[in-house]
């Protein structure tokens, strides 16, 4: 597996990591014994950077992920803090931090997080000089290794890499998602700044497997989310219209080459893009993480390929994504 170096991390993290939200919830159920399985599959698969939040299965799938460390001490865990409580800027406040980051260290097993992730704050985080100040404080203290943000908008992750100590930026990138390309992975590369890509298959919309007959079972985001009713709306389907993003992997089928899926395509299509450090496709079986991981050993995408994606884009996706993230 490659490894990708990350300049304020001070570390190099595997092409492809796995996202592990489904081994908590809302994507349906999967048994603990599926998902050490699926976990144990992505490090058999080279992969070492591993994505969880406090508030996945309300930190059951920091307790996977913290199994799994137990065992292979090597891998590297980022996990998330911010929304176990309303989200207003009073509530990131030392105080709360202290609770999460006990929660997580307990759960995951670890005297000194990896990493720790605002998990989408709102506006108002950016500009609270105090809140980072408090964050350095925890790094200095060995609560943490380093510090970083999940994004909602590119003008959000713009801010956070102007921010001296953040050491990551996880951002929605994906062949639905073209706007961070314009400025984002430019500002972190010159910074030194980790590009963490999320969400790179569209909830699934990018695997090519789902048609207008495909049904989500009721505790699925997928099912639940589709107008934002219970989080932004973009990390269901990137914000795309289904039946709008089923015409748009149609043609971009078209694109891929014979003897690649195009869950695979959409992952080499991450990676292939200047400035992203990995991508972190989710999976609920070991099947669909070493399908996974392959794409980091195909050859990057041809120039008429990647034109495609744009084109493609341009024509069926920006309308209804470009402008809001």
């Amino acid at each position: 597996m490659e490894q990708r170096m990350i300049g304020r991390l001070g570390r190099s993290v595997s092409a492809v990591g796995l996202g592990t939200w489904q081994l908590g919830g809302d994507w349906g159920t999967v048994d603990t014994d599926a998902a050490m399985a699926t976990l144990e599959a992505a490090l058999a698969a080279g992969i070492t950077f591993f994505d969880t939040a406090d508030v996945y299965g309300d930190g059951r799938s920091e307790q996977f992920n913290g199994a799994l460390r137990a065992v292979h001490p090597e891998v590297f865990v980022a996990t998330k803090m911010g929304r176990r409580r309303e989200q207003l800027l009073a509530n990131y406040a030392r105080a709360n931090f202290e609770e999460w980051t006990g929660r997580s260290r307990e759960k995951l097993g670890m005297a000194t997080l990896d990493l720790v992730q605002l998990h989408c704050p709102p506006d108002s985080v950016y500009a609270s000089d105090e809140v980072f100040a408090q964050l350095d404080a925890m790094v200095e203290e060995g609560v943490m290794a380093a510090y970083g943000v999940s994004v909602e908008t590119c003008e959000q992750a713009l801010r956070a890499i102007a921010r001296p100590h953040v050491a990551t930026v996880q951002i929605i990138l994906n062949c639905f998602r073209l706007k961070p390309l314009e400025q984002v992975l430019p500002a972190a590369a010159a910074a030194g700044v980790g590009i963490i890509a999320r969400v790179p298959l569209a909830s699934g919309l990018l695997g090519g497997g789902y048609d207008t007959a495909t049904r989500f079972a009721p505790e699925d985001h997928r099912s639940y989310n589709r107008s934002g009713e219970a989080f932004d709306v973009g990390e269901t389907f990137s914000g795309v219209p289904y039946e709008v993003g089923l015409e748009a992997v149609a043609r971009l089928r078209e694109l891929v080459d014979p003897g690649v899926s195009m869950a695979q395509f959409a992952l080499r299509w991450v990676l292939d893009q200047p400035g992203v450090s990995t991508v972190i496709p989710g999976a609920r079986n070991p099947e669909q993480v070493r399908a996974n991981a392959s794409a980091a050993a195909l050859e990057p995408l041809r120039r008429e390929q990647l034109d495609g994606v744009v084109e493609i884009y341009d024509g069926l996706v920006r309308e209804h994504v470009h402008a809001r993230w």
